[in-house]
């Protein structure tokens, strides 16, 4: 019996010293783990600047949506004009083809018309009697001789003006006083700068007055315009944010300048247009391409970049930085509009989080822990 007893004392001691080296080993794996999770993550600030790393205050903003549309290119009218005769005419010359850059005050066509030519030498005639009159003064004339010749001149000149002769070539037909220059010949100007997107005529074609002999437009600021439903434009707001692509890839950003009042008669929908900085565009008028548009926020609410968070130990993380250290923070996240995602608690205002590199970060804290387990 004795012999028995000493023999489970024995196996007893045996197993004890088997399993006191696996439960030392279980306690060191529990220590090392804890002493990986309290590692932190330093940078000082010149290594933040290196590795791109951007940090920002969190704050409270108003949540924006988006919308998706398509929308057509379209020539800005704004920014566009059309030269047309103002009288009968013939065109005698051209000075400009489809595609030309103007400047303004360029010369673009020349135009002959009777009624322009009676108009000239009408001008010269009531010029000339008028120098003379002044010269002589209202101590030789009469007040009503004076006063005769000065309206008739002015009516001439006005007559001039309103055919679309422009100050420069009145003032050089009445050089001299040369009734030989009264051919009825005048020229039309570009009044802006541009680019000649029509020239619809031909030489010697006889034009009426309103016949758009071009039409120059500033091409790099072109329009798009989208066809919305109403209940759409509602939450829309003129200056809001807008950006446009024409393959879904590279994205031009622009701004909502205008909300047309009054619906498509046929579609029944709202127009909303977009501008653009001068330049910033290379779209052709008749062009479709992809709108997205920002809709009118919400009340504001805790919210940090969407770009901020990662995805740590199956929650939403960001990364704190206090001081040189950066610490992974787990949040409760809500909605999510316009690249910003609102936080529900995890966060204070007070709190400097990493706007830019947290999956560098990431990345370097799960290598910390994988080397440090190791």
């Amino acid at each position: 019996m004795e012999s028995k007893y000493m023999n489970k004392w024995i196996i007893a001691a045996w197993a004890g010293a088997l399993l006191l080296p696996i439960s030392s080993v279980f306690a060191d794996s529990e220590s090392d783990a804890e002493h990986v999770e309290e590692q932190p993550l330093r940078m000082s600030p010149a290594q933040r600047q290196e590795q791109g790393i951007e940090t920002a205050a969190v704050g409270r903003r108003a949540l924006t949506g988006s919308i998706t549309a398509p929308g057509e290119v379209r020539i800005n009218a704004y920014q566009s004009a059309q030269i047309t005769p103002r009288v009968s005419a013939q065109v005698a010359a051209r000075h400009a083809r489809l595609g030309d850059e103007v400047k303004q005050g360029q010369p673009l066509v020349t135009l002959t018309s009777v009624e322009v030519g009676v108009a000239q030498a009408d001008l010269i005639e009531t010029d000339r009697e008028w120098q003379r009159v002044k010269q002589l003064g209202k101590q030789v004339v009469s007040d009503r001789r004076y006063v005769e010749a000065q309206v008739a001149r002015q009516r001439a000149y006005a007559a001039l003006r309103a055919y679309g002769m422009n100050k420069t070539q009145i003032n050089a037909l009445l050089q001299g006083a040369d009734a030989s220059r009264a051919t009825g010949e005048f020229e039309l100007f570009s009044p802006q700068d541009g680019r000649v997107i029509r020239d619809d005529f031909v030489r010697g074609e006889y034009v009426e007055p309103g016949h758009v002999l071009f039409e120059v437009t500033d091409t790099s600021a072109p329009w798009v315009q989208a066809q919305l439903d109403p209940a759409v434009v509602a939450r829309l707001a003129v200056g809001a944010p807008a950006r446009v692509s024409r393959d879904g890839r590279e994205w031009i950003d622009g701004r909502i300048v205008q909300l047309h009042y009054s619906l498509d008669t046929d579609t029944r929908t709202r127009a909303v247009r977009i501008e653009f900085e001068p330049g910033a565009t290379t779209f052709a008028a008749g062009e479709y391409v992809d709108v997205e548009l920002q809709t009118a926020g919400e009340d504001a609410a805790l919210a940090v970049p969407t770009d901020a968070l990662v995805l740590m130990n199956g929650a939403q993380t960001v990364f704190t930085l206090n001081g040189d250290e950066f610490e992974p923070r787990p949040v409760v996240t809500g909605a999510t509009r316009g690249g910003w995602t609102e936080i529900k608690s995890g966060l204070t205002r007070q709190d400097q989080i990493v706007t830019q590199g947290a999956f560098l970060l990431k990345s370097m804290a799960l290598k910390s822990q994988i080397g440090d387990s190791d």
